[in-house]
């Protein structure tokens, strides 16, 4: 398998003990900046300092997903409160532009590429789909699909309009494709071949003489499977035996963008154990296998898992953030450890800005987010604000926002540093 950028390995009967040790890491980063202060036994310091520009607190529960629109100033979030709401980005503080009712928590929520159709969908397996009217100033239900008991993940095509996948906890697969004229979506294809939760889905690019759309799924089940979604058919299937027998609870993936990958896809696989796996997806090819943490006497289990895996559009940087509140920066030729980051708590998300490719965001389960320079590790900004945990956010990059879903159920909006 030559061309697709990566020094190949094998996979042998246990995977390759890339444990971070502190003389294998270039440089690793405390982003507390410091060994941090010894407060005493007794005292319970709370941070209240908050350097967002407003907020959106319409929400009654935990928001979990904020998706922004392509074109419009206008976000979506999504909540447990079975609610997704729609408000502005350009208002200071944000108008309310519609909102979504849901029968169970929204756990995912996004805008097709082109931007006229919203995609929301809940824990008790409801999708429904909005059209834009008004230019994006009314949004329209056109359809509700249920066909699944929970849906887990929400994916909308990057770039090809009208497409969207979910996965449920019964390990079934389903991807759409919004018909324009009657605005229905139309199935194209049901992949029933995980045996248990499909945790994660990516749809790979592709380059624009091919008409496919290529989505890669992973599972509980330790598979991880690419589809073909115009004809239906599996494109790969890995499974515990091309793992040598190793365990993975796969939870998270990502694909490396196209301008990026040489040509040949390539995805990475997070499992909750803190397997991370390399995968050529042109034919389902490991080609690199890795324990990214080595848990310590005090750690739990848990502490291990990858939460996020984040590429660079424009350099060749991977990064990959853990339950222990690690984030690993890889370079994606050699596929060493650049840099290790150390958050004070959990990482919830990961993603590198598009304008570089060398600015990584971190959300954290300490209420803040952090934004470093991938290039030599140093911590840039820090937005704060929340006093629970951040569980996503997005970025506009047109006008340096950061927008977060957070646990305590407001968003707030931070205006960041100029490039």
């Amino acid at each position: 398998m030559e061309g697709d950028g990566f020094e190949h390995e094998e996979v042998g009967e246990t995977p390759q003990q890339e444990f971070i040790e502190q003389s294998e890491v270039e440089q690793e980063i405390d982003a507390e900046g410091g060994e941090g202060a010894d407060y005493g036994d007794d005292t319970i310091e709370i941070d209240m300092s908050n350097n967002s520009v407003t907020y959106f607190d319409k929400h009654t529960d935990s928001v979990f997903t904020v998706a922004a629109h392509p074109k419009l100033p206008l976000v979506v979030s999504g909540g447990g409160d079975n609610q997704a709401h729609l408000w502005t980005t350009h208002r200071e503080p944000p108008r309310q532009a519609g909102n979504v009712t849901h029968s169970e928590s929204v756990i995912g929520a996004a805008f097709t590429s082109d931007g006229r159709y919203l995609v929301t969908a809940d824990m008790n397996g409801q999708v429904r789909v909005h059209v834009a009217a008004r230019q994006g100033q009314e949004w329209r239900p056109v359809a509700e699909l249920q066909e699944v008991d929970e849906v887990v993940w929400l994916k909308v095509h990057p770039y090809r309009a009208g497409i969207f996948a979910i996965g449920a906890v019964d390990g079934s697969v389903w991807c759409y494709e919004m018909d324009t004229q009657n605005n229905t979506p139309v199935l194209l294809m049901t992949g029933v071949a995980h045996a248990q939760d499909c945790t994660m889905g990516v749809f790979l690019e592709t380059a624009e003489d091919d008409d496919n759309v290529i989505l890669v799924t992973c599972s509980l089940d330790g598979t991880i499977i690419g589809w073909n979604c115009y004809s239906g058919q599996q494109v790969f299937k890995v499974t515990p035996s091309e793992l040598k027998g190793q365990e993975a609870q796969w939870i998270t993936l990502n694909a490396l963008p196209l301008g990026i990958n040489r040509g040949s896809p390539i995805v990475a696989c997070g499992s909750n154990s803190g397997l991370l796996a390399v995968i050529n997806a042109a034919q389902g090819a490991v080609l690199h296998l890795t324990q990214t943490i080595e848990l310590k006497e005090d750690q739990e289990e848990m502490d291990a898992s990858i939460e996020s895996i984040a590429f660079s559009s424009k350099m060749n940087f991977m990064a990959a953030g853990l339950v222990s509140g690690d984030i690993l920066l890889y370079d994606t030729v050699t596929l060493k450890v650049r840099h290790k980051f150390v958050l004070p708590d959990s990482v919830t998300k990961l993603a590198f800005d598009k304008a570089t490719g060398f600015h990584l965001f971190a959300s954290c389960i300490d209420g803040k987010v952090y934004e470093f320079d991938a290039r030599n590790g140093q911590q840039l900004h820090v937005c704060v604000g929340h006093n629970m945990g951040v569980l996503d956010f997005v970025l506009l990059e047109e006008n340096r926002r950061l927008i977060t879903a957070g646990d305590e159920g407001v968003s707030l909006v931070f205006q960041l540093p100029p490039l």
